[in-house]
């Protein structure tokens, strides 16, 4: 057994405060498995201002009272948007990561892999050069394609000189990591289409990439829908059908789109219950004033311990946004899919991709609209399709699948045949 289990994650911080999320849930599983997972992060808290003290010193072990997870945080620049700031605590991360392991291992058993995990590439760069040092192996966990996803939303231009650099440095990764994670499902697809695997005439063996989907872990989901309802009295006094969104307002997401289809519903007794927060939010809720749209309502951002209890009383669920073909292609893995998966409701979406778990486990339905009207006609049909409970039962069933007990089964398996 690969007992000792460091785990690199710049944005665990998160999860730190909210007793859960992926690497907590992994972390978790592997202890109740006979694993020592420690999480390393930085001591900045993901679009906040809210820090973790580090004493002054380069990092701080803080040992989670819930699960007993040790987590180190490594001290790093505050930053604020997605400008010079944020970039200074990303290499801020990377550059401390080695002095702060190389400190850490003087006071405690030396790790026996590592598993590095993005968003951001220098964490995993930092994995592997770590693990090399140790003389161990590195896991590198992708749970978004760099640059690739950068270059579909147009920040960044595929020819530029920066671009290339980026997917030079991805390519070495892939090369160098000991076994190659992806959290969407067409990851193998990915490396071939680039001409980057075996048989396409590159350097990396396919045999050692393998998919861990995000997920799910339902015993929690379970204790906070007894221990967290959701009580806001604007949600508790609608009787009508309740279709749900959750997620952030922003351009990307088109929350728009969604206005649009419930005036087409007017006629229904249905309300729209959007869940979240974003640039978008305050001129969405003024549209929704101006043009007198009575079945819309904007409940704001909610902490994440509230979703089960919302998610569990809707009627339909929605996961929409844009679409950016070149990237959903290979999956998608929102985190949001799973916590609506797990609420037992059928769900409708325009998140188009070959790998649907939608369609794959008869969810709900997902597929391409035309317009509003489109839409607007398929949640009709949808409300008054008999299969509407079977969806749900089926969304359930899928959950059990995605949870965070089998993922951590699959993890194991990974870290102990490389």
């Amino acid at each position: 057994m690969k007992k000792n289990v460091w785990i690199f994650n710049h944005y665990a911080t998160n999860t730190y405060f909210d007793k859960g999320g992926r690497h907590y849930w992994f972390a978790k599983y592997l202890k109740k498995a006979g694993y020592n997972p420690v999480i390393f992060c930085a001591n900045t808290v993901h679009n906040s201002s809210q820090m973790i003290d580090t004493k002054e010193k380069d990092y701080i072990e803080i040992t989670d009272d819930t699960n007993r997870i040790p987590f180190v945080f490594v001290k790093v620049p505050l930053y604020k948007g997605n400008g010079i700031s944020r970039i200074r605590n990303m290499t801020g991360f990377y550059r401390k990561l080695f002095k702060v392991t190389s400190e850490y291992i003087k006071k405690h058993e030396k790790p026996d892999i590592i598993l590095a995990s993005s968003v951001h590439p220098l964490t995993l760069i930092a994995g592997i050069k770590i693990a090399k040092k140790l003389g161990i192996k590195c896991i590198c966990e992708v749970r978004d394609l760099w640059p690739e996803s950068i270059v579909a939303y147009g920040k960044l231009k595929k020819n530029s000189i920066l671009a290339k650099l980026l997917y030079k440095g991805e390519k070495w990764i892939y090369k160098k990591a000991d076994a190659l994670i992806f959290t969407v499902e067409g990851g193998r697809k990915y490396l071939s289409d680039k001409g980057w695997d075996k048989e396409s005439g590159g350097s990396i063996d396919l045999k050692r990439v393998f998919y861990i989907n995000n997920g799910i872990d339902l015993p929690l989901v379970s204790r906070q829908l007894g221990s967290h309802p959701y009580t806001d009295e604007r949600f508790l006094a609608i009787s009508n059908i309740k279709i749900i969104y959750t997620g952030s307002i922003r351009k990307v997401n088109h929350i728009s789109g969604i206005i649009d289809v419930a005036k087409k519903l007017e006629d229904l007794s249905i309300t729209f219950c959007i869940f979240g927060d974003g640039d978008e939010r305050h001129s969405l809720e003024q549209k929704v004033k101006d043009e007198a749209i009575k079945n819309v309502i904007f409940f704001g951002r909610v902490e994440k311990f509230f979703i089960p209890s919302i998610v569990s009383k809707a009627d339909l669920l929605l996961l929409y946004s844009q679409t950016m073909p070149s990237i959903t292609r290979y999956g998608m893995s929102q985190n949001k899919l799973f916590d609506y998966l797990a609420a037992g409701v059928a769900i409708l979406s325009n998140q188009v991709n070959p790998y649907s778990i939608i369609n794959r486990y008869n969810c709900g339905i997902e597929r391409k609209f035309i317009d509003s009207d489109d839409m607007a006609c398929q949640i009709r049909e949808m409300l008054s399709d008999e299969k509407l409970r079977e969806w749900g039962e089926n969304a359930s069933k899928a959950a059990e699948k995605f949870s965070f007990e089998n993922h951590t089964k699959k993890l194991i398996d990974i870290i102990e045949n490389i």
